[in-house]
């Protein structure tokens, strides 16, 4: 999957929890904005002057510090849930698409359905208080060659994946594993097996050094369960193609 050219699709890991999305029609998705604040993003990836649509998993700053000046930037749509777009509104962004769990939109091209995660969503502001910012989610994105992605957010295994599983039939999971925030290692493994994947990419992981998670570790448990795991440098693109 991950060296295949052609009328397939591409992601780009830009650290933590962030990827740019390239879709088989050639349209560019950012899921999880943390670019500009993110040090270990790539400069060459810094200052995104143009978005077919953004994603945000939910609103604690590592996801979320630079969607006001992206979104104002590029006038992208952005997709999160309802109370977090209301709260994007009122920073002046402008092209929200408010979802909630289960539900299903369409943006550039891609059948996207919002599905839950286990976390929590609150806004940091620049005050120090907290604002309501709903519930963290994840996502699953449908390309029109087949390929189908789950992006489980910041979230700890839990077991609903097995209707995630039932329901999308992901051909590849994003997940986080660096533990102490998220999930780590042995409950990514976990993850794995409900969700019946073949290939996972891991995230949020070494950032910073309470993310101690690594995909050597995960990569040990979900081997029997004949998993690949995909583990591309910062700043790597890799291709997808059709199921």
């Amino acid at each position: 999957m991950t060296h295949l050219t052609g009328k397939g699709g591409s992601l780009t890991w830009l650290g933590h929890s962030t990827f740019l999305v390239g879709t088989p029609a050639g349209q560019t998705l950012l899921i999880d904005p943390w670019v500009d604040q993110n040090p270990v993003c790539p400069d060459a990836f810094k200052n995104l002057s143009h978005l077919d649509g953004m994603l945000i998993t939910h609103g604690h700053f590592d996801h979320i510090a630079d969607a006001v000046p992206i979104a104002n930037r590029t006038k992208c749509p952005v997709i999160g849930i309802f109370e977090l777009c209301h709260w994007l509104n009122r920073q002046g962004v402008t092209n929200t698409n408010a979802m909630n769990k289960g539900g299903t939109t369409t943006l550039a091209g891609v059948s996207i359905t919002m599905v839950g995660a286990d976390h929590s969503c609150g806004i940091l502001e620049a005050d120090g208080t907290i604002s309501y910012g709903g519930e963290a989610v994840g996502y699953i994105l449908r390309f029109d060659n087949g390929f189908s992605l789950y992006h489980a957010g910041d979230t700890n295994v839990f077991g609903d994946m097995a209707l995630i599983a039932e329901l999308y039939r992901p051909s590849l999971a994003l997940l986080p594993i660096g533990g102490h925030f998220v999930m780590g290692p042995v409950e990514a493994a976990k993850a794995v097996e409900l969700l019946q994947v073949k290939q996972v990419i891991p995230m949020h992981y070494g950032t910073f050094p309470v993310l101690a998670g690594t995909p050597d570790a995960l990569a040990q448990r979900v081997q029997p369960l004949g998993c690949t795991v995909i583990t591309p440098a910062i700043g790597q693109t890799i291709q997808f193609a059709s199921t």
